[in-house]
């Protein structure tokens, strides 16, 4: 089962993902800032992080450029409610931009394809045991 981290200083969009993603069979982190994001990502097993942009002191980009400073495969999904951060440099660094919506379809098949894609990357390096 894979670790779902879920960063939003929203305290309702956190519980809904939680509940969302637990449902597609997620095990499920929270984190209400950026600096519990790092903690999290420092201290725990975390799969693939889903993490909002727009949050009081580190914001999302901040915390995107540390979260990959400590590791570099490990999968991250800005969703945001703001599209304008594309047009970021930053945020080409994730590996998903997604713009909030109610309906997470979206969202769940992107944090759905980043997994698969770092499962195949990781059985590239893997070396040949036979």
């Amino acid at each position: 089962m894979a670790t779902v981290l879920i960063v939003d200083d929203d305290e309702h969009q956190r519980l809904l993902y939680e509940e969302e993603f637990q449902e597609e069979g997620y095990q499920v982190l929270l984190a209400s800032s950026g600096e519990e994001a790092i903690a999290t990502v420092t201290d725990q097993g975390v799969d693939v992080v889903v993490l909002d942009i727009a949050m009081p002191g580190m914001d999302g980009i901040e915390a995107l450029g540390r979260i990959l400073d400590r590791n570099r495969q490990l999968p991250v999904i800005l969703n945001t409610a703001y599209s304008s951060y594309k047009d970021d440099f930053m945020t080409w660094a994730a590996d998903a931009y997604v713009t909030k919506s109610s309906d997470l379809t979206t969202l769940k098949q992107r944090v759905k394809e980043a997994l698969q894609q770092r499962d195949a990357a990781q059985s590239e390096i893997k070396p040949d045991t036979e």
